[in-house]
């Protein structure tokens, strides 16, 4: 009988995994971004921006619960459409939005370990992403477990920004900073602010793809979606609230390195925050390669693609084929395609296939209701989604346009 994926991930690991790459690098740069944006009212921009990846992964958690596959959103496309070559294409999205993602990645780390060692960038990011095909091959227990190793040091990091900041989070007018008085700017910036801190949300929809891994996954995945948000979205607000109270809005607006900006204003030593980032980063692509690996293997088993790249090896019970293609693509993407390229790439692939799981969900709740099942997820959470998602590729593709062009 054929190897099979183990099932073998509780809810705090599922949980760790998933937070692990919702934090990601992300905060650690995107902080100063959104205060260059939102100003004052950074705080607010994050609450509005969890709210609205809130909406898209219930949409997630729902799908999932019904449908445990690995090749997620590629099993609901096709359960809503039945159009092969539809199916096929989101699959594929969802495995080059991962490389992509790995890849846009494995280049933050090569940036940051200049910080400590000067190393050619080839040479880095061979020995990187080779490194986590390798762990990534070993077996999932031992991913997941280095991925929530490396999630508690970036967690750590945060809550030492929070620390260093405590005295100003405790002092009165904190709640106020919060929501700052109001005036005709706020929309704007509030909205402005969340389109780019949404980007520091995204992660959550690469959890599903390790279902047929998750012991009872259809009571741990949805719980295990709701609560790395919901952690997330606290560690967040509380970093943004400390950017704003520790130092002043025009240090840390527009800064590659905020946390490292409250952290020195303080009299420590910035090459802190520079190693958790590098950590920050490594647990990101870790989490993406694994991911990539589990849909390339689901697409392969759904005859999609070459069978061989549905084999699972017995002694680790990991798809090693489906992984060291991964290995290599990300390495070549990593190789031949610039950061900022990659970045932009990445999100636009995201947010077409966060478009099409809400629009997925919709066909398949109106034809279970339909077919005489009772209600069970409303209509207008994922129509809300669909809406949301349209409004941010929108955004996306026009803003080039805004800047000029360029």
């Amino acid at each position: 009988m054929p190897a099979t994926l183990k099932r073998s991930l509780s809810l705090p690991l599922v949980t760790f995994y998933g937070l692990g790459t919702i934090l990601g690098a992300g905060i650690y740069v995107l902080v100063g971004a959104v205060a260059a944006v939102a100003g004052p009212w950074t705080p607010c921009a994050f609450l509005l921006a969890a709210v609205i990846a809130a909406v898209t992964a219930l949409s997630y958690a729902e799908l999932v619960r019904r449908m445990p596959l690995c090749a997620a959103e590629a099993s609901y496309v096709d359960a809503a459409f039945g159009r092969p070559l539809l199916t096929l294409g989101v699959g594929l999205a969802v495995v080059l939005a991962g490389v992509v993602s790995s890849a846009t990645i494995a280049n933050g780390f090569a940036a940051y370990l200049d910080v400590f060692v000067s190393a050619p960038r080839a040479v880095a990011l061979c020995a990187l992403i080779g490194t986590l095909t390798l762990i990534a091959a070993v077996g999932i227990e031992a991913s997941v477990w280095a991925a929530s190793l490396m999630t508690l040091i970036e967690i750590a990091g945060l809550v030492l920004v929070i620390t260093i900041a405590g005295e100003y989070l405790l002092a009165p007018g904190t709640l106020a900073a919060l929501v700052p008085p109001l005036d005709e700017t706020m929309p704007g910036a509030v909205t402005a602010g969340a389109f780019l801190a949404f980007y520091a949300f995204l992660g959550f929809e690469d959890m599903v793809n390790i279902a047929e891994e998750v012991r009872d996954v259809e009571r741990v995945m949805p719980r295990a979606i709701a609560a790395a948000l919901v952690i997330a979205t606290l560690l967040y607000v509380l970093v943004a609230l400390a950017a704003m109270r520790a130092v002043p809005l025009a240090e840390v607006a527009g800064s590659e390195a905020p946390l490292a900006v409250i952290v020195s204003a303080h009299g420590m030593d910035a090459r802190i925050i520079a190693a958790i980032s590098m950590i920050a980063v490594v647990n990101g692509a870790l989490v993406q390669i694994v991911k990539s690996a589990r849909v390339t293997f689901g697409l392969a088993r759904d005859g999609r693609l070459p069978r061989g790249l549905a084999r699972v090896n017995a002694a680790t019970r990991t798809p090693l084929a489906a992984t060291a293609l991964v290995g290599a693509l990300v390495l070549g993407f990593a190789l031949s395609l610039e950061l900022v390229r990659l970045a932009e790439l990445t999100s636009l692939i995201t947010l077409v296939i966060f478009t099409v799981v809400n629009l997925s969900l919709i066909v398949i709740e109106r034809g279970a209701r339909n077919a005489g099942a009772q209600v069970r997820h409303p209509l207008w959470l994922p129509a809300l989604g669909l809406a949301l998602t349209v409004a941010l590729i929108a955004a996306e593709l026009l803003a080039p346009l805004a800047r000029g062009g360029t």
